[in-house]
């Protein structure tokens, strides 16, 4: 059982770890940071006001597709040149960002 949990915990922080790669290769922190409001809010933040929400992950995976504005300040976000599964990826990344 230990073994197990300690896989389960090993390839979770891995996939965190390949998540946040492909922020920073998609040029998300770049307006984004982790824990600190830049161009737009950190994505502790996004975590936090969506924590809890069932659609949170293909709600964030359309503004990050899409953009959007109006959220989070008079400042927009432009449509990202994501995939339909990088947009979903990333958005469950910035949901686990703590």
């Amino acid at each position: 059982m230990k073994k197990l949990l300690l896989v389960a915990v090993v390839g979770f922080v891995g996939l965190s770890f390949a998540n946040q790669q492909l922020a920073q290769q998609k040029g998300c922190f770049a307006c984004h940071d982790l824990k600190a409001k830049k161009v737009g809010p950190a994505f502790a933040d996004v975590a936090k006001k969506y924590a809890g929400k069932s659609d949170a992950v293909d709600y964030l995976a359309g503004k990050i597709k899409k953009g959007g504005s109006g959220v989070w300040g008079s400042v927009p976000m432009p449509p990202q040149n994501v995939t339909d599964a990088e947009a979903k990826q990333l958005a469950q990344w910035v949901l686990s960002v703590k």
